[in-house]
């Protein structure tokens, strides 16, 4: 040990090491409600309160659901499964374009576009804030929103009552207790 001397360089920055994960990533479990075609209640978000139906379980916890845009206004849209209530109503999903769905389960289906840059903050507040454009919609959803929605129209106005119960939104009054409650 007397033959060995300590080093006199040090580097300025220490060689940043990886930091050991704790936790492992594993594949989401669904619940056994979230089959395909179930009907389900929004609980979050800008469509919270609506009933869409289940076209897809997709990875990371996601599943791809829609209104139909025709009933209710909710279009094509992916939403977490912790923010959904299974209903026991299914509907059939034959004849739905099976193309559309699996293009619509896709990560790059859902990519922002890249190069759009805002105008910036001082161009806003000139322009003034009455004159916000409307945000435009892509053709190509919009194709896609009705190839999905035609199919699935025609399955449920075969059973009585179902879309006008699709179009209703679950509400809770004073007296109901949703733990309580079997959907």
């Amino acid at each position: 040990m007397a033959d060995q001397k300590a080093s006199k360089y040090y580097p300025a920055e220490d060689e940043a090491q990886l930091k050991k994960a704790r936790k492992t990533a594993h594949p989401t479990k669904y619940r056994s409600s979230l089959a395909p075609g179930t009907v389900l209640i929004l609980l979050s978000g800008r469509f919270r309160g609506k009933r869409v139906i289940l076209l897809r379980q997709l990875s990371q916890g996601v599943l791809l659901i829609t209104g139909p845009f025709k009933s209710n206004g909710v279009p094509l849209r992916r939403v977490n499964h912790r923010y959904v209530i299974a209903t026991s109503t299914v509907v059939d999903l034959s004849g739905v374009d099976e193309a559309v769905v699996e293009k619509a389960s896709t990560d790059e289906y859902w990519a922002r576009e890249k190069g759009k840059e805002g105008k910036g903050e001082d161009a806003w507040f000139e322009s003034g804030e009455g004159d916000v454009p409307k945000k435009e919609v892509d053709p190509q959803r919009v194709e896609d929103q009705k190839a999905v929605d035609k199919a699935l129209m025609a399955n449920i106005r075969k059973v009585a009552d179902l879309e006008a119960y699709l179009s209703s939104n679950f509400k809770l009054r004073s007296h109901e207790r949703p733990h309580e409650m079997v959907f």
